[in-house]
């Protein structure tokens, strides 16, 4: 199995930044993406931002412009560039990663435990 820490959540005033960092505890045969989601209190999940192994980023539409997610394939971690923050950002962020951990097993989806950020207002 493979654990995903992240790091990097707190409490900031709106217009603040976080910057947020996932590691995978071992090394990882094939990633196909990693990415973070969110959820905050009565909501559903939901993808914040995703990059592919080739460097490819997409957003939720709600973060263009303020987010920006990076990663090192190598380390294979990843992080979220978190500016112009909002009270509406407030969730858990959840570290994820679709990835095959050896050769000739599935690619199966990877969670984080999840770091709490709070904006207020």
């Amino acid at each position: 199995q493979v654990q995903l820490v992240e790091s990097g959540g707190g409490l900031v005033q709106a217009g603040g930044s976080l910057r947020l960092s996932c590691a995978a505890s071992r090394s990882i045969f094939s990633i196909n993406a990693m990415g973070w989601y969110r959820q905050a209190p009565g909501k559903q999940r939901e993808l914040v931002a995703v990059i592919t192994s080739v460097g490819s980023t997409n957003y939720a539409d709600s973060v263009k412009g303020r987010f920006t997610i990076s990663g090192d394939n190598a380390k294979n971690t990843v992080f979220l560039q978190m500016n112009s923050l909002k009270p509406e950002d407030t969730a858990v962020y959840y570290c994820n990663a679709y990835a095959k951990l050896a050769l000739g097993e599935m690619r199966k989806h990877y969670w984080g435990q999840g770091t709490q950020v709070t904006v207020s207002s």
